[in-house]
């Protein structure tokens, strides 16, 4: 298979798996609490990332890895996977699929904004009005299209599926599965602890337990090495990366078919407008 190609089947693969998360941690979340499937997660990402990184010959990153990398991946792994999968579970939890998912998507408008107090960036005008339009998808959803109401329909969902993406935009420049694979390797820790302090470690149902399973294996780990391989193949970042606004589309489908949910016209409306504000970002901002 020509080059070029294999990277559209990867990418495609990954799209698709992704498209799915959104339902599993519906699924999921019947049976047990946001930090009980948190746990099952991320113990299944960890050990996932670690073959992957034996597989591409680089377990001796791990070995030469310096106190400084594992100070800082002790500190990454707080963050994600420990508060930014507690928080969206949380949001999943409190909001309908259809609802948490967009909301969490707008991460790439979110990392435009941060660029400013964090990088000294301006604001460009084409930023500005992707923003704008993003942010104005977020409007319709969190009211369900009542624009005029000015009344959000689950405050705090909201604000823990926002707030999530705030954190998805804290990254290292290290090896990315190594660096992943570290903070995975803190944040089962800190969430086994959290568990325990809480009085949530209790022996999962199956369900309970193949969902924590595939929401690490998809959400968190091989969908990723996916992910990146298609990249590496493609003669341009843009020609895969595109791929992945149709996630959040195929989601809608599957939580409709599969969860059952209604599907709302403002969470359609609201996710095009998100969807549309990271395009002007990408292509012009």
């Amino acid at each position: 298979m020509e080059r070029q190609s294999r990277a559209y089947l990867y990418a495609a693969v990954a799209v698709l798996l992704w498209s799915t998360v959104a339902t599993a941690f519906k699924i999921a979340l019947r049976t047990q609490s946001p930090a009980q499937l948190l746990l099952t997660a991320s113990l299944a990402s960890a050990t996932a990332l670690l073959i992957i990184l034996a597989a591409q010959g680089k377990l001796g990153l791990l070995r030469r890895a310096t106190r400084r990398d594992w100070l800082r991946s002790a500190g990454m792994g707080l963050l994600n996977p420990f508060v930014y999968y507690l928080i969206l579970f949380k949001a999943y939890s409190l909001l309908p699929g259809q609802e948490a998912q967009p909301l969490n998507f707008t991460w790439a408008i979110v990392m435009a904004l941060l660029s400013v107090p964090l990088l000294g960036q301006r604001l460009r005008p084409a930023s500005l009005l992707a923003l704008l339009v993003g942010f104005a998808g977020v409007y319709v959803i969190a009211t369900r299209g009542d624009l005029l109401a000015f009344r959000f329909t689950h405050p705090l969902g909201v604000s823990l599926a926002l707030g999530s993406s705030v954190l998805w935009n804290l990254r290292d420049g290290r090896d990315e599965v190594l660096a992943l694979l570290m903070g995975f390797l803190f944040g089962s820790a800190y969430i086994l602890i959290f568990c325990l302090a809480t009085g949530q470690v209790v022996a999962p149902s199956v369900p309970g337990l193949l969902g924590g399973i595939y929401v690490g294996l998809f959400e968190m780990g091989l969908t990723f090495a996916i992910w990146m391989g298609a990249l590496r193949l493609s003669r341009t970042t843009a020609q895969v990366a595109n791929l992945i606004y149709l996630a959040p589309f195929l989601s809608l489908v599957l939580l409709h078919w599969v969860v059952g949910e209604a599907i709302y016209p403002s969470s359609v409306a609201g996710l095009a407008l998100i969807v549309a504000g990271i395009g002007i970002q990408k292509r012009l901002g």
